[in-house]
């Protein structure tokens, strides 16, 4: 940070400077929708492809090479292999090898499998990073400055913004696709280590300058319907496994037995009965922690008592919605990214249950994106604050451990947002005077669900007063914060150091907060 810059306060409070070294001038978070668009789309540069020419290439290194991939670069990767992803760490050991420096990571999130990074930033070879989150001792790396520039946050309909915007120019992206053609029509419900929705790549594949795809599971031509098409791919690498299916995705999701957690889901459940927007028709995305799983099980035991369907889910889907599907009580699922072994499934077998982008998903600067029609959203937290303002991102310890994810975006498109949280964690009080790290902000939060209670935002005045007609356990969040503070006692506050090590972007690409140094 240049010497003497000012830290002008941004709409929720949070210092946010005016100019960071190596990233440029930041615009402060004004709220939800003060910005206005007005650029166009970015396009990429025009490439062609001859009759017989082929894409097929047998190594990574050739890849790198054929893209012509230089120092200073942006290079791209996907999640949809989480914790069994082996693209990104063999990408970028070629690179390593090639003599490649100052590369920008633009992945649509990082893992803990992703440790190998560490030394890649150490050498040189990836000096800025931008992505949705990050975690593991990667995320505990960079939380303690092994980065010159900080981390870039985006959610994930703010990531499909910049892309589209061109505030994030996408020289390579690299994608993983568990089923591909030799031209590049590529699926992710198919082959060895299947995947589900490809959602998240789908922005990379349309926006990148060069695309490569990376896959275990080379089929005849032509490879229909396909996630990526083959007017987006330049190149084709085949290998001998592109990740490890059990840290792709998991097993049937199981539901809670913890009492707590069925507590909380028995209040927000109540909480949507209530909230007047419980309807025939209505929308819905939940999250796949316990309680949100349990509130799903509970909605589901309603819309059947009292005859209501709804007319979406939407998110990332579990397998909890796809036996929904098939029951009849949801009729679309629009999905970005499968969560479990059935909804991965699906989504090659059932079609209503969609593959949708992150921009269809999220992106709050196009013609009008999914989140916009949400009834319904059930979000975790690791904070919240007496302003409803919400933390995913840092931990207690102010270390990086979590994502941005859709929260945010999510919470400013849908009628209802409800975050549902036990009100302790293992002797830490989820409800705190004010929270390390802002994602989400508070005026787009309606309803914080506890165990010990229920929190509505002043805000929602109509809210307040039909979950009091329902009986529900109401309080004001600074009476749940003195409930949390009498059985912890008051937190000690986190001592961080001048060093801002990440920036966290608003969906429309304001600064809401910055992450800074611990101690």
């Amino acid at each position: 940070m240049k010497e003497g810059i000012k830290l002008p306060k941004n709409k929720i409070g949070r210092d946010i400077p005016e100019y960071i070294e190596g990233i440029g001038e930041l615009r402060p978070y004004n709220g939800p929708f003060s910005f206005q668009p007005t650029k166009r789309k970015y396009g990429r540069e025009i490439s062609q492809v001859k009759p017989g020419d082929s894409k097929l290439l047998d190594s990574i290194e050739k890849a790198v090479i054929k893209t012509e991939l230089k120092d200073g670069m942006t290079i791209s990767f996907h999640h949809h292999f989480r914790e069994g992803d082996y693209i990104l760490n063999m990408v970028l050991d070629t690179i390593a090898k090639l003599g490649i420096k100052n590369l920008t990571l633009a992945s649509s999130s990082l893992n803990a499998v992703h440790e190998p990074l560490i030394e890649h930033i150490k050498n040189g070879v990836v000096t800025k990073i931008i992505t949705s989150g990050v975690r593991g001792p990667l995320a505990e790396g960079i939380s303690n400055g092994i980065l010159e520039t900080p981390i870039i946050i985006r959610s994930h309909g703010g990531r499909a913004r910049a892309i589209e915007a061109g505030d994030s120019q996408i020289d390579v992206a690299f994608l993983g696709a568990p089923c591909c053609d030799e031209y590049g029509n590529a699926n992710g419900y198919s082959g060895k280590s299947f995947c589900g929705s490809l959602g998240y790549a789908k922005v990379d594949a349309e926006y990148a300058n060069k695309v490569v795809l990376i896959t275990d599971n080379l089929v005849q031509y032509p490879n229909v319907p396909a996630s990526i098409l083959q007017t987006d791919v330049d190149y084709i690498v085949t290998i001998d496994s592109i990740g490890d299916p059990n840290g792709i995705v998991s097993g049937a999701t199981r539901f809670t037995k913890d009492p707590r957690e069925l507590l909380i889901a028995k209040y927000a459940a109540a909480s949507i009965e209530a909230s007047g927007y419980f309807v025939p028709g209505f929308s819905i995305q939940c999250g796949t922690g316990g309680a949100s799983l349990a509130v799903a099980r509970f909605i589901r035991e309603k819309m059947i008592e009292k005859d209501i369907k709804a007319s979406f889910a939407l998110g990332g889907i579990t397998g909890q919605f796809v036996d929904m599907l098939k029951e009849g009580l949801i009729s679309k699922l629009y999905d970005t990214q499968s969560f479990d072994l059935t909804a991965a499934k699906s989504i090659g077998e059932n079609p209503d249950h969609c593959e949708i982008s992150a921009s269809f998903y999220a992106n709050p600067h196009n013609k009008g994106c999914v989140v916009n029609k949400l009834d319904i959203v059930l979000l975790s937290a690791l904070e919240i604050d007496t302003d409803f303002n919400v933390n995913v991102i840092t931990g207690s310890d102010g270390v990086i451990r979590g994502a941005s994810g859709g929260h945010c975006d999510t919470a400013a498109g849908s009628k209802l947002t409800m975050i549902v949280a036990p009100l302790i964690r293992g002797r830490i009080p989820t409800i705190v005077d004010k929270v390390n790290t802002v994602i989400t902000p508070g005026e787009t939060i309606d309803v914080v669900v506890t165990d010990r209670g229920v929190a509505v935002n002043p805000l929602r005045k109509d809210l307040i007063e039909k979950l009091t007609k329902a009986k529900l356990p109401l309080f004001t969040i600074e009476q749940l914060k003195e409930k949390a503070e009498k059985i912890t006692g008051k937190p000690k506050a986190i001592e961080y150091m001048d060093k801002i090590v990440g920036i966290v972007e608003y969906r429309d690409g304001s600064i809401i907060d910055v992450i800074r140094q611990v101690r």
